[in-house]
């Protein structure tokens, strides 16, 4: 595998916007494990090994957290997730295949059950960033160790 470019020296203006993006969601309230799992599940979906690698990684330095990495797939049969994450993830789900039925009632609805109107919105923001992050590391031809 080759790297297609640095987008960063490249566009170093592209790489600090994402950067002020991610100080955004760092910031927010969204607890720092539920924001791992929904980077690493995002990531699943869009077929980022980069970020996938990544955020597994960050994900085992928060504590002893590999069930939920290897059932992160198949979160839904999994009973480890608390109901609050699997909300989430459902959102961060519908979000990130918006095109193919958008955000349903049913989902907004299950969400809010877990999370207010402010949280709501962190929880797009954060599935916002990674999709980004994603798009860029695919587009650019990122995989793990790429820049080592």
């Amino acid at each position: 595998m080759t790297l297609r470019f640095n987008y960063r020296a490249v566009s170093p203006h592209v790489y600090q916007a994402m950067v002020n993006l991610q100080k955004a969601d760092s910031a927010s309230s969204i607890d720092p494990v539920l924001r791992e799992l929904i980077k690493i599940r995002v990531s699943q979906i869009n077929g980022c090994s980069f970020c996938l690698d990544m955020h597994a990684k960050d994900l085992l330095k928060l504590g002893d957290y590999q069930d939920h990495i290897l059932l992160l797939n198949v979160w839904r049969e999994a009973p480890l997730y608390s109901g609050r994450e699997r909300a989430a993830l459902e959102l961060a789900e519908a979000v990130t295949r918006i095109s193919e039925q958008g955000v349903s009632e049913a989902v907004y609805k299950r969400v809010r059950e877990h999370y207010d109107e402010n949280e709501y919105m962190e929880l797009i923001l954060a599935v916002n960033t990674i999709n980004s992050w994603n798009r860029i590391a695919i587009s650019t031809g990122m995989f793990p160790g790429c820049f080592s």
